[in-house]
């Protein structure tokens, strides 16, 4: 059967916020709901990518800790090939810490 988007959205926040996970990888058909649902629970900062350097960015620059696919418009090669950029990329802090903090007060 089909899932709504929300409802995997909020648990997979839930559980990042919580630290039981470090990150999350969360898809929908373009990834644009999910990421919208994700980012509504306090503590999240969910990133659309859709492409490795964006996926970079999210983390060196945002300190994304969920990362969004579209599936319908992100080919299976393309979405591991943006994960594992992801992945390898660290929070640079700094400058972009100051910016973060200021997007927490947001909540």
């Amino acid at each position: 059967g089909s899932v709504d988007y929300p409802d995997a959205a909020r648990e997979t926040a839930k559980r990042v916020v919580s630290g039981e996970f470090e990150f999350g990888i969360l898809l929908c058909g373009t990834g644009i709901g999910i990421s919208i649902a994700a980012n509504k629970v306090d503590g999240i900062r969910a990133a659309l990518c859709s492409n490795e350097f964006s996926a970079r960015m999210a983390r060196n620059h945002n300190n994304a800790n969920i990362l969004c696919i579209g599936a319908r418009v992100t080919g299976p090669e393309l979405a591991k090939s943006i994960t594992d950029a992801f992945f390898s990329a660290d929070f640079e802090g700094g400058r972009h810490k100051v910016r973060v903090d200021k997007i927490t007060e947001l909540e």
